[in-house]
């Protein structure tokens, strides 16, 4: 009976867990680690069931009681959701609640060229390409206007002054961007 529910939550999340855009923090990826905690449920089941887990090459975590859940491509909420869903829909618990959070310090940007730090920051879901920029120090006395953003190999450009004027235009950062300001040609 319990293999039925399974199944059935599996293939339910499954589907669910297609092609989204994610506006709550950055995709995990294949590899990943993720810190899982649950609340909600006996203490015992709390200390089996949390702990430190790797997303699989085929995008997926491997948990006790309810098996594979998909989680490549998915925002670390959308993962606490589905885990959530497949615990009450396998009737395992009726109310857990799931945190899924990647280790801090695990992802990173790199910001370089006309900033007074150039370096590695520390990737949080609430950076922007300007606010990365000002965690490098900000731009440089040597600063030009362009900024190039280098995501999965696509380059894309941005003026910091656009960017200063209508901040509504500042566009989220993901972990592994690599963000340059050009030096100014005068």
């Amino acid at each position: 009976m319990i293999a039925k529910y399974l199944s059935l939550s599996l293939m339910m999340l499954l589907l669910a867990g297609g092609p989204r855009l994610l506006a709550q923090g950055a995709a995990l990826r294949n590899g990943d680690a993720v810190e899982i905690h649950i609340a909600g449920v006996p203490l015992e089941d709390q200390q089996q069931f949390q702990g430190n887990y790797a997303v699989d090459e085929s995008g997926m975590l491997n948990l006790p009681y309810i098996g594979l859940i998909k989680a490549g491509g998915l925002a670390p909420s959308q993962v606490q959701t589905a885990i959530q869903n497949a615990l009450v829909a396998a009737q395992i618990y009726t109310n857990p609640t799931v945190s899924v959070n990647p280790p801090a310090g695990a992802r990173y940007l790199s910001v370089g060229g006309a900033v007074r730090l150039p370096g590695r920051v520390q990737y949080t879901s609430d950076l922007t390409l300007m606010s990365t920029i000002n965690a490098a120090g900000g731009p440089s006395d040597f600063a030009g206007d362009i900024i190039r953003l280098v995501r999965h190999g696509k380059v894309s450009k941005f003026s910091r002054k656009k960017l200063g004027k209508d901040p509504s235009q500042d566009p989220p950062v993901q972990p592994g961007d690599q963000i340059e300001i050009l030096e100014s040609l005068f």
